[in-house]
């Protein structure tokens, strides 16, 4: 609809969903406009297995729902309307939590407080979606992950970084029957894929063409919870192709906050946080399956901790990358795999530098970020010194400070411009004994890790990656 304002509508409608022949299809608008229609192709797909009717079929509600999450920011109205199935009580909260905190970011760029605008509307609950008073699902609760139990097929998402690559060669030790799989058509991650020597399957995201009409037409626009969208399109995947875990790459610092705003904690990796984790995981149990285990095999590990496993081996040091602008939805692959002006492209190479030599880390990246003067305001943000951390996926400040203060010790790299500044500038002001390298090398926290997996995480690098 040409001149159509998505943030003058008082309603954002999920009008449809629905699958065939491999293509899920979904369909939402704002009020009475034209339809948003997304498409997911599942390659390959197999008939529908009866046994798995309607698990399929609850799959494919939940991703309706969260996936709906990239056209609701085009307008933010104040009102949703569902005309599919509505949610139950605890995942209609599950659906508020990650709308609020998933677009936190977002409304944060966008001068916005979507606090108590969000609130999707609840439907009766099904015999396997009952809740107790506290909102927590009955049908999670009576079917815990059995401990010991022996780790199923898995679907391993690649993203083209260093993380899921970890996890691919962790997996691999230990026996797991692994899939890789990526949604979209990014030409480098296909390439980190096939170099895992996985079976492998790629998923193809086809975005409304009207949402970046609205876009093109001074829409709000921003970011959104990908890591959420790709859990939801995998737990249909799995469905459908006989899957019984996915396995994320997601450390434990994905849980900490980018910084505070208006009261409110504002994290860029929310949906790739702990909180989020625990949530989807339950939500599949209680309305999917409850044998469809979903977790981060990274979790219990900091950013530096998942650099140390990856140093380990050069097998995937010309295809892998984590540089924002070979993700782009639209526009040109990059000739190069680091533009080195990024934010994710300085902390990649910082995390690395600690535990690799220094020739291999610069012919990884072409180039000595370190060395560059003019990058000191971006080093800075990784370190939270002067600045808050950048918006992307990168580690805690305290990691960052701690890499650097590994460097300033050692001959190689102390004479690089960053590191030398480091030296005089900003160690000065930092409490020495928060600097230690090591501890931040320990797993910790909460995980939802098979049992039969953990010990393979918790390994010491020199025996985690061959």
């Amino acid at each position: 609809m040409m001149g159509f304002d998505p943030r003058a509508a008082r309603a954002f409608r999920f009008v449809r969903r629905g699958y065939a022949d491999g293509v899920a299809e979904l369909a939402y608008a704002f009020d009475d406009g034209d339809e948003l229609v997304e498409r997911i192709v599942f390659p390959d797909a197999p008939a529908i297995d009866p046994a798995r009717a309607q698990a399929l079929d609850a799959a494919l509600d939940l991703l309706h729902f969260i996936a709906g999450v990239s056209y609701y920011k085009a307008g933010v109205p104040g009102e949703l309307r569902v005309g599919t199935r509505k949610p139950d009580v605890a995942t209609a909260a599950f659906l508020d939590a990650l709308y609020l905190h998933g677009l936190g970011e977002f409304a944060y760029h966008n001068k916005l407080d979507l606090r108590g605008r969000i609130r999707f509307p609840v439907g009766a609950a099904s015999a396997a979606t009952l809740s107790d008073a506290s909102g927590r699902s009955i049908a999670a609760e009576a079917a815990p992950t059995e401990a010991g139990h022996a780790v199923g097929r898995t679907l391993v998402p690649i993203g083209g970084g260093k993380d899921s690559l970890v996890s691919v060669e962790i997996l691999k030790a230990a026996g797991v029957d692994a899939t890789a799989t990526w949604v979209g058509n990014s030409p480098l991650i296909a390439a980190c894929a096939a170099r895992t020597g996985l079976p492998l399957l790629n998923i193809r995201r086809e975005l409304s063409p009207l949402l970046f009409e609205y876009n093109r037409q001074g829409a709000y626009n921003g970011h959104i919870p990908v890591t959420a969208i790709n859990s939801a399109i995998l737990a249909v995947a799995a469905v459908l192709y006989g899957y019984d875990a996915i396995a994320f790459s997601n450390e434990r610092s994905a849980s900490s906050a980018t910084l505070e705003y208006d009261g409110q904690p504002v994290n860029h990796q929310w949906s790739k946080g702990w909180e989020f984790e625990r949530a989807f995981h339950e939500r599949l149990h209680a309305l999917v399956s409850p044998t469809l285990d979903y977790y981060s095999l990274l979790r219990p590990l900091s950013e530096l901790a998942v650099a140390e496993r990856f140093a380990r081996s050069a097998r995937y040091d010309d295809v892998f990358s984590s540089c924002n602008r070979n993700f782009r939805i639209l526009g040109p692959k990059p000739a190069d795999r680091w533009c080195g002006q990024c934010p994710k492209c300085h902390f990649v190479f910082l995390a690395l530098a600690p535990f690799m030599p220094k020739p291999r880390l610069l012919a990884i990246f072409g180039r000595n970020l370190l060395d560059d003067e003019s990058l000191a305001p971006a080093f800075d943000a990784l370190m939270e010194f002067r600045d808050h951390k950048p918006f992307e996926c990168v580690g805690e400040g305290g990691e960052s400070r701690a890499a650097m203060h590994a460097l300033a010790q050692r001959a190689e790299w102390r004479e690089d411009a960053l590191v030398a500044r480091f030296v005089d500038e900003v160690l000065p002001q930092l409490d020495a004994a928060s600097l230690a390298l090591a501890p931040l090398l320990a797993p910790a926290g909460e995980s939802r890790i098979p049992p039969a997996l953990l010990a393979h995480v918790q390994r010491r690098p020199t025996d985690a990656l061959r």
